[in-house]
């Protein structure tokens, strides 16, 4: 178990749960706007509100599936042969039902921490921290297990590795002004 195996492990969650910004930046898709709750309430606050949309998760969907794709093709080509070591064969699993789970997984977590903030009312785009930083994380992670069986330590070190990065590209983000809070 290495931070190097945690980073490229969890690399196409990472990439899907930060897709949806830049799918909402690319103009020909600004259209694709819908919100996957379809304005619905619940107890009279919005289910995961206007900013979690079908454009979003579909572009974080298939940014998974493309980067397992890719992480396929450089295992394959023997690039990383010190991870050769870890629990988990790529080559195993069909990239589609890989990033299908990582993607789907991290937007999922994603959504859940929506829906959590809405009912204890949390403005959207408002910071709730830790939850903002682990939601994708403990998303993509529980819809992994059932097929990609690591220890808890791994997990633990995935979250911990994944935890930081969320926060320097947060505020990364913000500099860059894709982002309007730094955490």
């Amino acid at each position: 178990m290495t931070i190097l195996f945690a980073l490229w492990f969890f690399l196409p969650a990472g990439v899907a749960n930060s897709a949806p910004i830049f799918a909402s930046k690319i103009p020909f898709l600004k259209k694709y706007t819908r919100p996957v709750d379809s304005g619905k309430t619940f107890r009279g606050h919005p289910v995961l509100g206007k900013n979690k949309t079908w454009r979003g998760f579909a572009s974080g969907v298939i940014t998974a599936i493309i980067v397992v794709y890719i992480q396929q093709l450089v295992w394959q080509a023997g690039w990383v042969d010190n991870l050769n070591s870890q629990p988990m064969e790529y080559l195993a699993y069909s990239p589609v039902l890989l990033g299908f789970l990582f993607g789907f997984g991290a937007l999922f977590g994603d959504a859940v921490k929506s829906f959590a903030k809405r009912q204890f009312n949390y403005e959207s785009g408002s910071a709730w921290f830790p939850f903002d930083q682990i939601d994708y994380i403990l998303g993509a992670c529980l819809f992994m297990a059932p097929i990609v069986v690591l220890s808890a330590e791994t997990y633990l070190l995935v979250l911990i590795v994944w935890f930081v990065l969320h926060l320097l590209f947060s505020y990364l983000g913000y500099l860059t002004k894709f982002k309007k809070q730094p955490i």
